[in-house]
C-alpha cells in the first residue's frame, strides 16, 4: 500500500473549527474553487486551497467550511493524477480523519456503511462513518463523515465531507451529504 501523509489536513481542521458563521441554517449553494463540484452549506463558508501530500505526491486540496449551530462543517476535494489508487488514498484519508479526533477504529465503535450518490464511482472505500472522539481542544466530539469519488476526465476527484459537533442533528448531516453534487 502506498504511503499516505495527511499532516496538512489535520492542520486545516482546527483552523476551520475556530471560524464562526451567522446566521445559522441559511442554506446556500457553494462551488468548490477550481472545480465544478457544488455543495449546500447552512452558513457562509470560509475557503482555503493548499498543496498536501497524498500517496507521496502533492495534490491541491480545496476546502470550504463553516460553523453552524455549534457544528463544524467542511467539504474537501482533491483531483488525483491519472492512474492513482483512489481506493488506497481514500482509505488513508479515512484513517487520518479518525486519527484527527483521536479515534482508534480497532478500539472504538466506528459505524460505517457504503455511501453512493448519483454520478459517483462505485468504490469500496466510498463510505459514511460516524464516530466519537476528542476535538483539538480536548472536548468530546461526534463525527459524521462521507467519502466518495467522481470521474474528472481521465482523472478521479475524491470528495470528503465532515461534521464535528457535540451533538449532530441527522437532518443537518443528511442535508449536507445529499447536497454534494459533481
Amino acid at each position: 500500500m502506498k504511503s499516505i501523509r495527511f499532516g496538512h489536513l489535520a492542520c486545516l481542521l482546527p483552523m476551520l473549527w475556530l471560524c464562526a458563521c451567522s446566521p445559522d441554517q441559511n442554506w446556500r449553494e457553494v462551488t468548490l474553487e477550481g472545480t465544478s463540484f457544488k455543495v449546500q452549506l447552512p452558513c457562509k463558508p470560509d475557503r482555503t486551497t493548499r498543496s498536501v501530500e497524498m500517496g507521496n505526491k502533492p495534490v491541491m486540496l480545496h476546502v470550504v467550511g463553516c460553523e453552524s449551530s455549534g457544528a463544524l462543517l467542511a467539504v474537501m476535494t482533491v483531483e488525483l493524477e491519472a492512474g492513482a489508487d483512489a481506493v488506497a488514498l481514500m482509505e488513508g484519508w479515512q484513517k487520518a480523519t479518525l486519527q484527527n479526533i483521536r479515534v482508534d477504529a480497532r478500539e472504538t465503535d466506528v459505524q460505517q456503511q457504503m455511501w453512493h450518490r448519483p454520478g459517483q464511482l462505485p468504490l469500496k472505500s466510498s463510505l459514511r462513518m460516524q464516530a466519537k472522539g476528542v476535538n483539538p481542544s480536548g472536548q468530546e466530539v461526534k463525527m459524521d463523515a462521507v467519502w466518495g469519488a467522481v470521474a474528472a476526465g481521465d482523472r478521479i476527484r475524491l470528495v470528503h465531507s465532515v461534521i464535528y459537533s457535540p451533538q449532530i442533528s441527522p437532518e443537518l448531516a443528511n442535508t449536507l451529504f445529499e447536497g454534494l453534487r459533481p
